[in-house]
């Protein structure tokens, strides 16, 4: 079975609270609190499926009631997830995040069993049902900073993606520095924020288009760099493109990112040039953060 893009990385439970005032450290403050399935790679694989493509997900989630309906809720979206790792002894991952108007206030993610379950999940890729050592996968593959530093290095030198066409997101400024293996490997395209950028580098960046710069100089094939409302850009290959995003009433900021890269993979995989493709992904991240689109 071919697929034409795998997501690779957290599926979890997103336990969010909302408020839509200011919120200062330590506030109490009334709000809503919803629970969605979330992680990077299901955020992604959601937002290709949207766009009429193909998604399968690699990853883990438990035998338990939260896994079951997990995985229900992906195939819905018309997810594959017959290749997601099954564990007997791992409860199914959760993240949990307070939101304000002035942004994410806090968030804590409990991925532990994505990153014991380790590369289990990549199994699919060696075992034939993907792919194996006599043909690896070459499609797109994009993967998020909730695996291992330790996979993610496994994974820049092993032979599971060596032909891939590499989506690479940080998941979070906290594991930005986890994709640090993933420099100078030349098929790989970074996601990050401007914070993220910065952690990468060891040094500020006034602007996306600056640090979007320095991490193609550091050995990054392609990155393409977020910065709120601010400008957005994309360097590599000699190229640098920026443009600004839209400007709308955010409403809420958890998977704006994962929303920005999987529209900005669909608009390439259609053909887009770099500028189009990147203003695809910020008026998509727009409209997610605007609540125009639903979880």
């Amino acid at each position: 079975m071919t697929h034409r893009v795998l997501c690779i990385g957290s599926v979890l439970w997103d336990v969010i609270g909302r408020t839509p005032g200011h919120m200062a450290l330590g506030a109490d403050v009334p709000g809503r609190i919803v629970r969605v399935p979330g992680g990077v790679a299901l955020n992604i694989a959601v937002g290709l499926a949207r766009m009429g493509l193909s998604p399968a997900l690699l990853s883990v989630v438990g035998r338990d009631i939260e896994g079951e309906a997990i995985l229900s809720e992906a195939a819905a979206h018309g997810i594959d997830t017959g290749l997601v790792y099954r564990s007997d002894d791992l409860p199914t991952d959760r993240y949990m995040a307070i939101e304000g108007a002035n942004g994410l206030i806090a968030a804590i993610a409990d991925a532990h069993s994505l990153e014991r379950a380790g590369d289990k999940i990549l199994a699919p890729l060696a075992d034939g049902r993907l792919a194996d050592a006599a043909a690896p996968y070459a499609g797109v593959a994009a993967l998020d900073g909730n695996l291992t530093e330790t996979l993610l290095a496994g994974i820049a030198r092993g032979p599971w993606l060596q032909h891939a066409d590499l989506r690479v997101a940080p998941a979070s400024p906290g594991k930005a520095l986890r994709l640090a293996p993933l420099l100078g490997v030349e098929r790989a395209t970074f996601y990050v924020n401007r914070a993220e950028a910065e952690l990468l580098l060891g040094a500020a960046c006034e602007t996306a288009e600056i640090a979007a710069r320095a991490l193609a100089r550091r050995g990054a094939a392609r990155v393409l760099v977020t910065d709120g409302d601010r400008p957005a850009a994309m360097a590599g290959g000699g190229t640098v493109v920026t443009a600004d995003p839209p400007r709308v009433l955010v409403t809420r900021v958890t998977g704006a990112g994962d929303t920005f890269m999987a529209a900005h993979i669909a608009a390439e995989m259609r053909g887009a040039d770099p500028a189009a493709a990147l203003e695809a992904g910020l008026a998509a991240a727009a409209r997610h953060v605007a609540g125009e689109v639903a979880t």
